[in-house]
C-alpha cells in the first residue's frame, strides 16, 4: 500500500510537472502549443476552438490548423488566473495621444500665466499682462532666435509658432467693449441695443500683424533650392573669402558690422561668377517687402507704447533739474533760441550704439521733466489764483517749459528714425514691465517680436548681397588683370614680329648692295 500511494503520488507530481512544463512551452514558443492538445485547450479563449480540439484527434488537429493558427496567447500568473496579452494599439489611437499632449501643454502654459510665472505658488509672480508679453517674447526667441540663414523654418517650429501663438493671442478675444447697434423687432419695429465688439486697438492692430506675420514666414518659405548656401566662418576665411578685401562705406553699416563683429554668423558662398541676375532682383524685392513690414511693425509698437501710461517709477526716478537730465551741450543747444534738430544731430557723437541710446535717454528723460513741471505749475497757477501778480511769470514758465518739451521730442523722433535698429529706451522698458493692460501688452510684444524679426531678415539679405557685390568685383578685377596681360603678351608678340621684319629687310639691302 505504501509503495502503491508513493508510485501514485509519484505519478501525480509527474503529471503536474508536465502539465507546467506545457505551460511554459506555449508561453515561450507559440509553435509548440499548436502541436498540443492539452495545452490549447487550456489557454485558447474561444469555446469553439476549445470543444474542436478536445474533441479531435492530433491527426485531425494538423489538418484543421485553421482553427488553431488564431488563438489568442494567456500568461500563467499567480493564483491560477490568465492574463491575456493586449493587443497592439491602433494607428486610430495615435492621435488622441497627440492631443492629449498638446491639451497637456496648454494647460501648463495658462497656468503659468495664472500664477504670474511663479510656480511655487507663493504669490510672487509678475502681473498677468507682463507674463503674456513674457510669453510671446520667450516664444519668439525659441522659434526665430537662431535666424541665421536665409532658409525656411522647419515644420516644427513653423507648428509650434503657430499653436502657441493662438493660445496666447486668445486671451484677446474676451477684451472687449460695448458699442451701440440697432436690433430688428420681429413685428417690424428696431430698438438700439449695446453689443459686444473687441476692443477697437485690437480690432485694428491684432489683424495687421497676423498679415505681417505670414508675409514674413512666407518670405522665409521662399528661400529653398537657392543658387547660395552657408558655411562655418572659419571654413570660409579658409578658401579666401575674406570679407575685409573690399570695405563697405561709412553710410552701410549693416554688412560689415554682421559679418565682421558677429563671428558666429555662418559665411553665405555664392557661385563664382555671381549670383544670377534674376535671383539678385528677387533678393532686392525681399529686402524691400521686409523693409515695409519693419516700418509697418515699428509704427504699431510707437503707437502701442506711446499710448501707454507712464508708471509713477520713472517719474520719481527722474533728476532734479533740466540741466542733471542733459548735460551742459544738450541743454545749451535746446534751450538756445535757434534750433535745428537735423543740424545737431550732425553734430552730436553717435559713433556706436551704447552712445547713442544714452543720448536718447537723456532726451527722453528731459521731456517728461518739462512736462511734469508744466504740469506742477498749472496747478500752482490755479492755487494761486487769477488776481495775483505772479500769474504772468508762471505763465511764461509754463510756455517755456512746453516748448523745450517739443524740442526735445522733435530731437528724440528724429533720432530714432535716424537709427531705426535703436534698442528700446528706459522708458520703454519701464513700461513693458509695469504696464497692466493685457490688451496693449499683447500689442506690443507681438510687433515688437515682428519688427526684430524683420530687421534680422533684412540684415541676412544685406549679408548676402554684400558677398555677392564682393565676389563680382573680384571677378572684374581678375579679368582686368588677364586683359592687361593678355594684351601686354600680344604686344610684345607683335614688337618681336616687327623686329624680326626689320632684321630681314636690312639683310636683303646689304645683299642687294
Amino acid at each position: 500500500m505504501a509503495t502503491s500511494a508513493i508510485s501514485s503520488e509519484d505519478e501525480y507530481e509527474e503529471l503536474q510537472s508536465r502539465r507546467f512544463d506545457d505551460s511554459y512551452s506555449l508561453s515561450a514558443d507559440v509553435s509548440e502549443s499548436e502541436s498540443s492538445s492539452s495545452s490549447t485547450s487550456t489557454f485558447s479563449s474561444d469555446p469553439r476552438l476549445v470543444s474542436t480540439t478536445v474533441t479531435s484527434s492530433p491527426l485531425e488537429s494538423t489538418s484543421n490548423s485553421v482553427f488553431l493558427a488564431a488563438p489568442r496567447v494567456m500568461l500563467p500568473v499567480v493564483g491560477g488566473r490568465h492574463v491575456i496579452l493586449p493587443a497592439s494599439k491602433s494607428q486610430s489611437d495615435k492621435p488622441d495621444g497627440l492631443e492629449l499632449s498638446e491639451t497637456e501643454l496648454m494647460k501648463e502654459r495658462f497656468s503659468k500665466l495664472l500664477l504670474g510665472e511663479d510656480m511655487s505658488g507663493g504669490g510672487r509672480g509678475v502681473c498677468t499682462a507682463l507674463a503674456i508679453s513674457n510669453a510671446i517674447t520667450n516664444l519668439a526667441a525659441t522659434v526665430f532666435g537662431e535666424l541665421w540663414k536665409l532658409e525656411p523654418l522647419s515644420l516644427q517650429k513653423k507648428s509650434m509658432w503657430k499653436r502657441e501663438m493662438d493660445w496666447l493671442l486668445c486671451v484677446s478675444d474676451s477684451i472687449v467693449e460695448l458699442i451701440p447697434a440697432v436690433q430688428e423687432i420681429p413685428g417690424g419695429g428696431t430698438f438700439e441695443v449695446m453689443m459686444t465688439q473687441q476692443r477697437s486697438d485690437l480690432y485694428v492692430n491684432l489683424p495687421a500683424l497676423k498679415k505681417l506675420d505670414a508675409m514674413l514666414i512666407s518670405i522665409l518659405d521662399g528661400f529653398c533650392n537657392t543658387e547660395f548656401y552657408y558655411v562655418e566662418r572659419g571654413i570660409g576665411v579658409a578658401d579666401g573669402e575674406h570679407i575685409e578685401a573690399h570695405p563697405c562705406s561709412q553710410f552701410s553699416r549693416r554688412p560689415s558690422i554682421s559679418l565682421e563683429e558677429k563671428w558666429w554668423l555662418p559665411f553665405p558662398k555664392v557661385p563664382l561668377n555671381g549670383l544670377s541676375e534674376e535671383t539678385r532682383k528677387q533678393l532686392q524685392q525681399c529686402r524691400e517687402c521686409t523693409n515695409q513690414i519693419f516700418k509697418a511693425a515699428v509704427a504699431i509698437n510707437s503707437s502701442v507704447l506711446l499710448e501707454m501710461e507712464v508708471p509713477q517709477v520713472y517719474l520719481e526716478s527722474l533728476p532734479k533739474s533740466e540741466k542733471a537730465c542733459l548735460g551742459d551741450i544738450l541743454h545749451r543747444y535746446i534751450t538756445a533760441d535757434q534750433f535745428s534738430p537735423e543740424y545737431f544731430l550732425d553734430y552730436l557723437d553717435l559713433s556706436s550704439e551704447y552712445t547713442t541710446l544714452d543720448i536718447a535717454n537723456r532726451i527722453e528723460s528731459a521731456v517728461h521733466f518739462w512736462r511734469l513741471k508744466s504740469q506742477k505749475k498749472k496747478l500752482n497757477r490755479a492755487k494761486t489764483g487769477s488776481w495775483s501778480g505772479t500769474v504772468k511769470g508762471l505763465g511764461g514758465d509754463i510756455e517755456k517749459s512746453k516748448l523745450f518739451a517739443n524740442r526735445a521730442d522733435t530731437l528724440l523722433k528724429n533720432l530714432k528714425l535716424y537709427f531705426p535698429g535703436l534698442p528700446q529706451t528706459a522708458l520703454d522698458m519701464n513700461k513693458i514691465q509695469f504696464n497692466k493692460d493685457i490688451g496693449q501688452s499683447i500689442l506690443e510684444s507681438y510687433s515688437r517680436v515682428m519688427e526684430s524679426l524683420a530687421f534680422n531678415l533684412m540684415a541676412r539679405i544685406d549679408d548676402l548681397l554684400y558677398v555677392d557685390d564682393a565676389t563680382r568685383r573680384r571677378r572684374v578685377a581678375s579679368g582686368g588683370i588677364s586683359m592687361l596681360s593678355r594684351r601686354g603678351s600680344t604686344g610684345s608678340h607683335a614688337f618681336q614680329k616687327q623686329k624680326i621684319v626689320q632684321g630681314h629687310s636690312r639683310s636683303k639691302t646689304l645683299v642687294h648692295h
